[in-house]
Order: structure tokens, then C-alpha cells, then sequence
């Protein structure tokens, strides 16, 4: 897997101009509650929210302008995370952090279990990969000469 990304093309929060702010995937969960749980408290994610009130299917957690859409929908409809349908393709999102160094640390100390430890993950991209409550594989990353 070859990164195509150029430096360019790496996110900068100073644009002034720029019209797209944020992209949250949606990723459908087993357990609402013990997912929101693990963003929360492992990843040090916020909640949004979750609805509709009395009897909760779906929810955002945010952290740092990144949010994350979570929906529980049937007992049968079970997550279904990239690489468990092509082994190759195994990243559901990748998030571009400014110091994965750091952010790395802080999910160790947390309890966190690493899909692949800090390194370059792939080529020019220094970071970490992570699986959620539901095997979602989150890569954070920034673009580093080796």
C-alpha cells in the first residue's frame, strides 16, 4: 500500500478559505453504549450526542474537531469493519494528527490496544493504528520523511 498524499495535501488549520470542515464516518456498533465507553474513556473522545431520548440507537463522540457517528441498529446487523472483508484494505478512517508521538502515549497510558505501534504505517506516514470496541481499524498519522 503506497500513500499518494503529498504535503500539500496534508490538512492545515490555519485555512482561512477553505469551505469542507469535518467528516464524521458512521459506524454501525453491537452495543451502543459500550462503544460510546470506549471513546470516551480510552480514547478521551466527548459526547456529542445520542437519540432519540428514552431508548438510544445512535450517537457522535467528538474529540478535536474529529467526530465519529455510532448506530446500533438490529441484533442481527453486526459491525462489519473493512478488513474483515478484504484483508488488504484495513483502515475504516485515518485521522491526521499533528503529533502522533504524543497521542500515542496518552492511549498506552490509557489501555489502548495497538493494531500496529508507532512507526511508519505505511510509506511517509508516521503513526498508529487502533481497533475500536467493534474492530474498527483507526489509523493516526502525520506525513514524515523516513
Amino acid at each position: 500500500m503506497n500513500s499518494t498524499m503529498t504535503t500539500s495535501q496534508a490538512p492545515n488549520p490555519d485555512e482561512t478559505t477553505r469551505n469542507l470542515v469535518s467528516i464524521s464516518p458512521f459506524f454501525i456498533v453491537k452495543d451502543l453504549q459500550a462503544s460510546i465507553r470506549y471513546y470516551v474513556e480510552r480514547l478521551g473522545f466527548q459526547l456529542d450526542f445520542q437519540g432519540p431520548e428514552g431508548d438510544p440507537y445512535y450517537a457522535g463522540v467528538k474529540r478535536d474537531g474529529v467526530g465519529i457517528m455510532l448506530k446500533a441498529i438490529l441484533p442481527d446487523v453486526l459491525p462489519r469493519p473493512n478488513h474483515s472483508r478484504h484483508e488488504w484494505a484495513r483502515w475504516d478512517a485515518y485521522i491526521y494528527t499533528l503529533d502522533p508521538d504524543i497521542l500515542f502515549d496518552e492511549f498506552r497510558q490509557q489501555g489502548v490496544s495497538f493494531v500496529k505501534e508507532l512507526s511508519f504505517i505505511d510509506e511517509g506516514l508516521w503513526g498508529f493504528e487502533i481497533a475500536d470496541a467493534d474492530g474498527y481499524v483507526l489509523a493516526f498519522f502525520r506525513l514524515r520523511k523516513e
